[in-house]
């Protein structure tokens, strides 16, 4: 999984449902089609391809006469529904990998199996065999069991937590426009493409909108999000057209205009970091003053007792938290090592003054990660 130009490389490409179905949320062969044909153009070339594909709702809504108007809105029919398109679904992956002489095999992933590190090491292990034995994973978070409380909500995050997963070299988020614009198309028609973006402001995730369509549940800004992901791992992001022909191949290559290529940080967080940082919910909320954002910030250092002026939320030691500044800017999170019961009346007071057997460090430095 070498990221030396000419040795192997692997691409994760997630394709969301308004991508693959048709109006009436029916599986859209071509698109399966084609989306197979270009990852085995990759195989054919050395490479390693994983897929992550969205649509088992949008699927199983035909095969059960809930299309259209009739689409339920509750959580558990729509988690049974995913059940039943599920299996059409990876059908329809492995019987176009076949015809190209590949075998697909199906992963569905969870938040927890990124949560727990045991559980995620686990998937680690297997996403990684499986690339080895010559299989493309096709890849989908498992709704038909996910806790409403507990999900990713749409697969562009989960696609670049896979990305980090297996070292992929480049993640390309396939959707029904050409790219990251200027403005909303059916708004501004002189909406042009941003070909390359290096770091994110709020103005530019502010032009990304809101979520996507009917049958979808991501959007532009969800690309934008799991684009920054991916590049905090150290993973180039392309959002293209999902109509493009050798989108991949092109995505790859670096074509010009193929779409928005995401630059990835210079510096990668850790497995275990990026984990923390956007792979863990947060359980609350921990303000600290002026001097600890300095100390944690500028001086690489643990969060101590003696910084923090105030406790939100009710959290457990081993969970995460978000670090903010007294006006509310969350710029840190981390793992505390004491619960909120045991931390508020700790807040504010220096080391010598701590319970004895107190945890001298609220927050260890290798369990902080700093926030854009």
């Amino acid at each position: 999984m070498s990221r030396v130009s000419g040795a192997v490389r692997t691409v994760v490409a997630k394709i969301g449902t308004s991508s693959i179905t048709d109006d009436h949320g029916v599986i859209a062969h071509r698109a399966i089609e084609k989306l197979c044909r270009e990852v085995a153009g990759l195989r054919a070339s050395g490479h390693q391809c994983v897929i992550v594909t969205s649509g088992a709702i949008a699927a199983g809504l035909p095969e059960l006469g809930l299309g259209g108007d009739k689409r339920p809105r509750d959580a558990v029919t729509l988690q049974a529904v995913s059940a039943v398109g599920q299996g059409s679904l990876i059908g329809a992956y492995k019987d176009e990998l076949r015809r190209h002489g590949l075998v697909g095999g199906q992963v569905l992933l969870a938040p927890l199996d990124f949560m727990i590190r045991s559980q995620y090491l686990h998937a680690r292990a297997t996403m990684q065999r499986l690339l080895e034995l010559g299989v493309v994973p096709v890849v989908n978070e498992n709704d038909a069991i996910a806790d409403d409380e507990i999900r990713f909500g749409d697969n562009d995050r989960l696609s670049a937590l896979v990305a980090h997963l297996v070292d992929a070299d480049l993640m390309v988020l396939l959707t029904d426009t050409a790219g990251v614009l200027t403005a909303d198309p059916r708004r501004d028609k002189s909406a042009s493409l941003i070909e390359e973006i290096v770091e994110f402001d709020h103005q530019l995730e502010s032009m990304a909108g809101g979520a996507g369509t009917v049958r979808g549940s991501g959007g532009m800004a969800s690309k934008l999000a799991a684009a920054k992901i991916a590049a905090w791992s150290g993973v180039r992001s392309v959002i293209a057209s999902a109509q493009r022909e050798n989108v991949l191949r092109d995505a790859l290559d670096g074509t010009a205009g193929v779409g928005t290529t995401i630059v990835p940080r210079p510096q990668r967080l850790s497995a275990r970091k990026l984990w923390i940082a956007f792979a863990v919910g947060s359980s609350g909320h921990i303000t600290v003053d002026a001097g600890a954002r300095r100390a944690l910030v500028a001086g690489g250092r643990s969060l101590l007792a003696a910084g923090v002026v105030s406790v939100d939320g009710r959290f457990d030691a081993g969970e995460a938290v978000e670090v903010r500044t007294p006006d509310g800017a969350i710029f840190a999170k981390g793992l505390v090592r004491c619960s909120s019961v045991e931390l508020a009346p700790m807040a504010g007071k220096r080391t010598a003054q701590l319970p004895e057997g107190a945890a001298p460090e609220v927050i260890h430095r290798d369990d902080l990660v700093m926030l854009p």
